[in-house]
């Protein structure tokens, strides 16, 4: 018998803020610290959700969001800030 896999993506998971929230947390904890991690973290929670509404709220175009957080992506400081905002999540340093 042969095994069958498919592909996980965390977007199609989650489904409230608090799913995105906690994904999010976990992320920032096992983040290698080159902040890769918690790009691909924001990539999947901006993909769970209406992109084209998200970079309306973050004031950025479609095409721009997409582009800061694919894989190659590299966003500064600030866009992070107002994606996580435009999310309605926020950054809490402890």
């Amino acid at each position: 018998m042969t095994e069958r896999f498919s592909n996980w993506d965390a977007a199609e998971h989650l489904r409230t803020l608090e799913d995105a929230r906690l994904y999010m947390q976990a992320c920032a904890d096992e983040d290698p610290g080159d902040g890769s991690l918690i790009r691909a973290a924001l990539n999947d929670v901006a993909r769970s959700g209406n992109m084209a509404g998200l970079a309306r709220e973050a004031g950025m175009s479609r095409e721009g969001l997409y582009k800061a957080l694919s894989a190659g992506g590299n966003p500064t400081f600030a866009t992070v800030v107002r994606i996580v905002r435009a999310l309605g999540l926020r950054l809490h340093i402890a």
